[in-house]
């Protein structure tokens, strides 16, 4: 499995040097990245690759602005395979997200 590799001080950047600020960042990409690791896993067993793409882009976009290179990385091969119409390798990148995005859950 891919490490987390967050890049703290990245995402403090982005975030103005605002530490509250950051935190409600935080907050919003836990939010948003669950629901959207829930429609990678509806994507997975429904057989559509462009909804696992297209949520899997969401993913990517939002820890690339955090400096969450783990979970981008993960989200960029899911998406990639995704748009290739490929879903073979799915359900273990799914699963390497979820671990990825669990691990990342709580982190200030």
């Amino acid at each position: 499995m891919a490490d987390l590799d967050w890049d703290r001080n990245f995402a403090l950047e982005q975030s103005g040097d605002d530490e509250e600020m950051l935190a409600e960042l935080l907050v919003l990409f836990n939010d948003s990245s669950a629901s959207d690791l829930a429609r990678i896993n509806d994507g997975l067993a429904a057989e559509d690759a462009v909804a696992v793409a297209d949520a899997a882009h969401s993913i990517k976009g939002a820890s690339a602005s955090l400096g969450v290179e783990g979970v981008r990385k993960v989200a960029a091969e899911l998406e990639k395979q995704g748009r290739a119409g490929d879903l073979s390798q799915g359900k273990d990148l799914a699963a390497q997200l979820a671990a990825l995005l669990k691990a990342f859950d709580g982190q200030k």
